[in-house]
């Protein structure tokens, strides 16, 4: 019991935390014992603040029962995982100016405006290290597109591409769960996935590696359900290669090497939304 001392005249008593119940329920009662107080306003204001809190605060956390409470005990798991992405390049242009066909200088800049959303499909395989450390191979497929937008400084002219790609993935994670309360246990991962674009063409504007390696982090839930755990999961990912092809052979037309001379590097860069199913 702890004794606290308002104003002279006015104790104030609080009880304990006191567990009550299967369902631990936690509450504090708050008891007051006022004494005599003649006018003044202090003693008249704490008693009103007395009064608020001489109820009972009741903070209920709840056990309940665990659905497949060894699942986590397997060396091994496997499953599958659909999602959503979306697909980002972070373009650094140089300012380069070039000189077009009617004489006039130019110099043209890049962006990407908008966002497209893409589908992600795979497979997981998971290996148990320790019971809060375990490690990831999870091949996956992700379809989207980029749009690019070429912009003339001067004149204000644009040029659009589209840039459709079948990124084939490998992330190696490793994940860092916490404890399970009840039927959730949150994690962090992180870790690399080497990349490969197989749907890239040639003879456009922007023309882009086939190879890739990206950082990925995240954070996701496990849910246990009766018969399966899902898993939802929110992970970003950043290219660390300069995936922009600058010796552009395969164009026919000298005149487009200005899109591509005009940057200076281009990294990829992708959000994915994740449902993964044990």
């Amino acid at each position: 019991m702890f004794l606290f001392y308002p104003p002279k005249g006015v104790p104030l008593f609080f009880d304990k935390c006191v567990w009550v119940g299967e369902g631990m329920v936690q509450y504090i009662n708050v008891t007051c014992v006022i004494y005599p107080v003649r006018g003044h306003l202090s003693h008249i204001l704490f008693l009103v603040i007395a009064a608020l809190f001489s109820c009972r605060m009741v903070c209920a956390q709840e056990r309940k029962i665990q659905n497949r409470p060894f699942l986590d005990d397997r060396v091994w798991h496997y499953g599958f995982l659909v999602g959503l992405n979306v697909q980002d390049m972070w373009l650094a242009n140089n300012g380069t100016y070039s000189i077009a066909d009617n004489g006039t200088p130019e110099t043209w800049y890049a962006d990407v405006p908008e966002y497209i959303p893409g589908f992600s499909v795979g497979i997981l395989g998971e290996i148990k290290a320790t019971e809060r450390v375990s490690f990831r191979l999870i091949p996956t497929m992700h379809f989207g597109d980029r749009k690019v937008v070429f912009r003339e400084q001067y004149s204000g002219r644009t040029q659009e591409q589209f840039v459709k790609s079948t990124l084939l993935s490998f992330p190696i994670d490793m994940k860092i769960s916490g404890l399970r309360y009840n039927n959730y246990r949150p994690y962090f991962v992180t870790g690399l996935a080497p990349t490969a674009d197989i749907t890239v063409k040639k003879g456009h504007e922007l023309l882009i590696k086939k190879g890739d390696l990206f950082f990925e982090v995240g954070m996701g839930v496990d849910l246990y359900y009766p018969f399966f755990k899902m898993i939802p999961e929110l992970k970003f990912c950043f290219g660390l290669n300069d995936i922009l092809v600058r010796n552009r052979t395969d164009l026919k037309d000298e005149s487009m090497l200005k899109y591509s001379n005009s940057l200076q590097k281009v990294n990829s860069r992708m959000i994915v939304l994740t449902l993964y199913f044990e």
